[in-house]
Formats: structure tokens, C-alpha cells, sequence
């Protein structure tokens, strides 16, 4: 896998920061994807609590190539993955990993090593 398409990774997960390689800035919440990382804005995709994790937010890990998805919850399993992006995944045969934070954190990075993976990381509740 060349290096600059190659997946970011965590270099520190804890309550509301996300230190991902790359970037000077820590995040809130994030999106991970071959090539680069952005902030997670919920607004963008109306992603909430409830309903949870939409379509369209897996869709850009997708779009920037991403063949594999870690999907965090929070550190307190909060936030929802609705049953509808699960399958969204399934149809289009990408493995989804829906986790904790931390959990998500280290198998995205251990998955990084050599997939091209995507994720998306809450890091409050």
C-alpha cells in the first residue's frame, strides 16, 4: 500500500480528543479514511445520538477508498448504529467493526497496518 494513501493512525484516544497522525490539532470527533482524517460534524448528515451513525457518513470512508469500517460508539457506547448503515455496508461487501472508542481505536490502527480502513470515532459518551 503506498504510503500516501495509506490510513492515518490514533497516536492517543481519551475523553473528547483524538490525536491522529498527520494533524497538529486533536479532534472531538473524526473521520479516518485512506489518505487523511477531517472532523466528524454530525450536522453535516443529521447523525445524532439517536438515530446514530447515517449512510452518508460511511459513504465518504467509502469514497476515499476505504475497504474496511471501524465504527466507534463512544466511550460510553452512546451513540447508535441503526441497523439500515449496517446493511448499507453488507450490500456493497464492506466488513464493518462497531466498538467502544478505545476498542475501535486499537483495531483501526492495528487494521491500518495493512488495509486500506476507514472510521468514524466519538470520543464522549
Amino acid at each position: 500500500m503506498k504510503t500516501e494513501n495509506r490510513s492515518p493512525r490514533i497516536k492517543q484516544v481519551s475523553w473528547g480528543r483524538l490525536e491522529v497522525e498527520g494533524r497538529a490539532e486533536p479532534y472531538k470527533d473524526a473521520k479516518l479514511f485512506p489518505g487523511g482524517s477531517r472532523e466528524w460534524n454530525w450536522r453535516e448528515t443529521g447523525t445524532n445520538h439517536l438515530p446514530g451513525i447515517q449512510q452518508s457518513d460511511v459513504q465518504e470512508l467509502l469514497d476515499h477508498g476505504a475497504k474496511i469500517v471501524v465504527l466507534s460508539r463512544g466511550m460510553k457506547e452512546c451513540l447508535e448504529v441503526p441497523h439500515e448503515t449496517l446493511e448499507f455496508l453488507k450490500g456493497r461487501q464492506i466488513p464493518a467493526h462497531v466498538l467502544p472508542t478505545p476498542d475501535a481505536a486499537k483495531l483501526y490502527n492495528q487494521l491500518a497496518e495493512k488495509e486500506p480502513v476507514g472510521g468514524l470515532f466519538h470520543t464522549t459518551c
